[in-house]
This record gives structure tokens, C-alpha cells and sequence, in this order.
């Protein structure tokens, strides 16, 4: 409690005191109990109300899930609706794909085999090279494992074959997605001409995921243009939208899609965006441990991130997007506000970094680059 309200409190009770009724005779004694417990009562009704707004506890995710955007990808109006979901939520499902759900239970058996291995040689077979690597429980919020596409190790105990093609049929449907999504948002698409510019990243997360009474609160999560995870059975998932919290229920056997903070940035703000990855529902869990196998498309670490817009007209002469950036490097401010801009660029290899190891409940961090 802070020294204005200690302040206050003191006060108050002064006041009270000086109110007071004198000591009960016995013969009065309970109908004085009575009043003087309604008089606690009223202090201490008085009291909370006198709080300063900084002591308001913070409130809690509501449980019931949110509608959740199902989207056929066999429909004629596919990237119409990709858009809408996008720009409006920032999160969907998506069915009639062809991943079958025998894979995606192969896919978990190897992560459950990996978690069950001694912490030792976690560490061994999976060596911190961050963002790859092993990340033990020391928040208390579970352990992951960070995989590149192809699913590697250091040890020839495990080959992980089941994974590896889940990530990359994952990563598949997740360029395909990208691809509608700019169409749709108005932006060219970097990574359709040049494949090198996007890699995949694999997370397997398991642990007390998603308490109700700690949603979350590290960071461990990474930058990405779309996050893609698939539904194996009825599970409810927390994810951090744009506007809070929100609890999702997908549809067994669909794929949970995301938008992620760098898809945001390209569409130079029409994408609505969902922070971190997806957060299981501990009650819904069927044992202690939630498993939890992400897909992040994301980009290589010596890239840089800026809106994708169009030519501009800027004093009349047509600016490109190297003009644009020219300016932004010389401070010229007013120049890149008359394009329309809402994000100035900046590294992915240090947006990266506050990402992964900053709290995940704490100010946005492109809050940072907006203009």
C-alpha cells in the first residue's frame, strides 16, 4: 500500500474512532456485537473504496470460449475469409486440409519421448544455440524444446521423422496462408520469389501451461508471420490477442492458425495479430502435462522488418520502399508519416531477443516501432 493511503486509511479511521458508541453495558451486549461488526463492515467497505486504482487486482481470463473462425480451405471464397478473420481477430481454424491426424499422433509421440528424457541429456542432445535448443522449467511455466524445420539433434538416438514432415506440412498450408493473406491485405508477398527469406521454427511445449492463475507470465515465445498448430483432440487454448485474452475451443482434427506480429507489420497494421504462442488450458489437459506442438513461419535472424506497402506518392515524386527506408535512417520522420506508415523498420535479430526473454504480459513491443 502506498503512503497516501496509508494516509488515507489512518484518517478514516480517526474519523471512525471519534464516532464511536461507548463500551456496551452487559445487559446490551448482543445487540452491541451487531452493530459494532456492521460498523467493521462499513470501515472496511469505505476502505477498499478509498484504494489507490495502482492496488486493483488485475482480472482473470474468462473461461467460456470465444467463437472461433472455421474455415473450410476447399471454400470458393477462401481468401476472403482468410482476410476478414485476419483483420478482424487475427486467429482461425482451418479444415478439409490433407494432413492426416494419424501423423499429428505420431508427431506427439516423439515429443512425449523427448520430455521423458532425463534433464541431462535434454541438454546434451538438444544444446542451447538460442532460439534453438532445450529451455528448462526455471519460471515454472513447463519446458520446450526449439526445433529448426528438419527437426535436428546431436544424438542419432532419435530421428524424429514424424515430426519433421508434420513441420513440414505445416509449413506448407502456413505459405499458402501467408500468400492469401497478402493478397488480401494489399502487400507483395517476400517470400514468393525468394524462399530463402522465411524459415520454420518447431515448438514443443510441455508443462502447467496455461494456469489460470499464472496466464503466462514469461516470455519464451519468438516473432513470426503465421503460427500453426494442429487440433489432435477437444482442448481449450488461451491466446493473446490485440484486445486480451481470449479462450478458443478448436475443432478436433483442425489447424489453429495465428497471425503473428510480423504479418502485422508487413500489412502496415490491417492484420489483427495474437502475441506468443497459443497457451493450453490446464483443466483441460488429460493429465498433468500439456504438450503442446507450434509451428512458427518465421525469418531469418539478419532480417529486417517494415511495412510492405506499395509505391507512394510523396511531394509528388514516386517513393519506393528503399527511398522510404532511406529516410527513416536519416531521422526524416515527416517524410515517412506522409506515406501512410504505422511501423518504422528495425532488426529482427533484436526485436527477436526482447521478444523471447521479455514478459509476455507487459507492453506490446512493437508499441516501440509504431509511428
Amino acid at each position: 500500500m502506498t503512503s497516501s493511503a496509508q494516509e488515507q486509511t489512518k484518517h478514516l479511521l480517526k474519523m471512525d474512532s471519534t464516532t464511536a458508541a461507548p463500551p456496551p453495558t452487559p445487559s446490551a451486549q448482543p445487540n452491541s456485537q451487531l452493530a459494532s461488526s456492521a460498523a467493521s463492515a462499513d470501515i472496511l467497505s469505505r476502505l477498499l473504496h478509498r484504494l489507490p486504482p495502482t492496488l486493483s487486482l488485475p482480472t482473470r481470463r474468462s473461461s467460456p470460449a470465444t467463437s472461433f473462425p472455421l474455415i473450410s480451405l476447399s471454400d470458393p471464397n477462401l481468401q476472403d475469409l482468410l482476410f476478414s478473420a485476419s483483420s478482424q481477430r487475427g486467429y482461425f481454424q482451418l479444415t478439409n486440409h490433407n494432413i492426416p491426424s494419424k501423423l499429428a499422433t505420431s508427431a506427439e509421440l516423439e515429443s512425449v519421448s523427448l520430455f521423458d528424457l532425463p534433464k541431462d541429456k535434454k541438454e546434451s542432445y538438444f544444446p542451447k544455440n538460442w532460439p534453438l535448443g532445450f529451455e528448462g522449467d526455471e519460471d515454472g511455466n513447463g519446458e520446450s524444446f526449439w526445433l529448426d524445420a528438419e527437426c535436428s539433434t546431436v544424438s542419432t538416438e532419435f530421428v524424429l521423422a514424424s515430426l519433421r514432415e508434420l513441420t513440414r506440412a505445416l509449413e506448407k498450408v502456413g505459405l499458402e496462408v501467408i500468400q492469401m493473406l497478402s493478397n488480401g491485405a494489399g502487400f507483395e508477398n517476400p517470400l514468393k520469389e525468394d524462399p530463402t527469406r522465411n524459415c520454420s521454427l518447431l515448438c514443443l511445449h510441455g508443462g502447467l501451461d496455461g494456469n489460470d492463475d499464472k496466464p503466462g507470465l514469461s516470455g519464451g515465445s519468438y516473432p513470426y508471420i503465421v503460427g500453426l498448430q494442429y487440433q489432435i483432440r477437444c482442448q481449450k487454448y488461451s491466446l493473446l490477442t490485440d484486445s486480451g485474452w481470449v479462450t478458443v475451443l478448436p475443432q478436433v482434427d483442425s489447424i489453429m492458425v495465428t497471425v503473428g506480429d510480423i504479418a502485422q507489420v508487413w500489412s502496415n497494421g490491417k492484420l489483427k495479430k495474437v502475441r506468443g504462442r497459443p497457451k493450453a488450458c490446464l483443466g483441460d489437459c488429460e493429465n498433468s502435462r500439456c504438450i503442446s506442438m507450434s509451428l512458427l513461419v518465421t525469418l531469418p535472424s539478419e532480417s529486417t522488418v517494415s511495412p510492405l506497402l506499395p509505391k507512394v506518392i510523396t511531394d509528388g515524386i514516386n517513393a519506393s520502399e528503399d527511398e522510404i527506408r532511406e529516410d527513416e535512417e536519416q531521422d526524416n520522420v515527416h517524410s515517412v508519416c506522409k506515406t501512410g506508415r504505422r511501423f518504422g523498420s528495425f532488426p529482427f535479430d533484436d526485436y527477436a531477443w526482447r521478444v523471447y526473454h521479455g514478459p509476455l504480459l507487459f507492453k506490446d513491443p512493437l508499441d516501440k516501432y509504431r509511428i
